[in-house]
């Protein structure tokens, strides 16, 4: 007799609740091994890249499986906000979803849609012949897939910013990422997110989210800036991206042995 599995508690999501700091890596290499490996690495999440990273819904669920004995949690970044492309990736097994480019609270309403069944959404019922189930072994998923299925989105233009307020009020909302590359290139700052203006408007978005009871996060490969965000409350942060890191351990020790310049600074992060 076939005995059914328990659904799994997010525990990503229940901390970024608690205002527990959670330090996660970008996973742009599209690779099932270069994301295991970050899998014992000691982060907290790692971010299965859709949107920039050369990526479709088998290379994500190959670095899923990848990732399915790692503490870290897996987070998949949507190229778009779709509700197909939300369904996919919530029954491909993904349960803490990333959407980029939110620009109100419309949009953020609709998309707390997508992620939950009905009555409380739209997503289809189809996950008890896919992988979110464990191909049915997970009895009472429908039921509880809501409690463990997460979403942060993701403000990063001057519109977003403009309507946060807004955003902060939208129920299943769980988080709310500022994208200060895209950001500062929206306020005119291309490539500069270290312009006193750009920092004074994250540094105030921070402020405001953690201020509404929400999950604030963000990316940057600057030290000194996440250090600042984490004192600022911020609870989910981006320290790095795999692609810049190889990278840059690469030409380190390539210039050891001929020589060269160090690796140069990722423009805009």
């Amino acid at each position: 007799m076939r005995t059914a599995m328990p659904t799994l508690e997010n525990h990503f999501k229940n901390a970024i609740h608690r205002g527990e700091p959670q330090i996660g890596l970008w996973l742009d290499m599209g690779e099932a091994i270069a994301a295991e490996i970050a899998g014992t690495a000691g982060f907290d999440w790692l971010v299965i890249d859709g949107e920039h990273g050369p990526n479709d819904l088998r290379s994500i669920i190959e670095q899923l499986r990848a990732l399915s004995t790692s503490p870290a949690e897996p987070v998949v970044r949507v190229p778009t906000g779709e509700s197909w492309i939300i369904k996919q990736m919530l029954d491909a097994g993904a349960r803490t979803l990333l959407v980029p480019m939110v620009d109100s609270a419309e949009q953020a309403r609709g998309l707390v849609s997508a992620m939950h069944y009905p009555p409380r959404g739209i997503r289809g019922m189809g996950a008890v012949v896919a992988r979110a189930s464990a191909f049915g072994s997970v009895s009472d998923y429908n039921q509880t897939a809501s409690d463990n299925v997460c979403l942060l989105i993701q403000a990063e233009t001057r519109a977003a910013i403009a309507d946060l307020d807004n955003i902060l009020q939208v129920e299943g909302v769980d988080g709310v990422f500022i994208g200060p590359a895209d950001l500062a290139a929206d306020m005119g700052y291309l490539g500069k997110i270290d312009e006193p203006e750009v920092q004074n408007v994250i540094e105030g978005a921070i402020r405001k989210i953690v201020a509404a009871g929400k999950a604030a996060g963000i990316l940057t490969f600057n030290e000194t800036y996440n250090k600042r965000y984490l004192e600022l409350g911020a609870s989910f942060v981006a320290v790095g991206a795999d692609v810049f890191e190889f990278s840059n351990v690469l030409r380190q020790l390539a210039s050891r042995y001929k020589g060269g310049t160090a690796a140069p600074k990722p423009s805009g992060y």
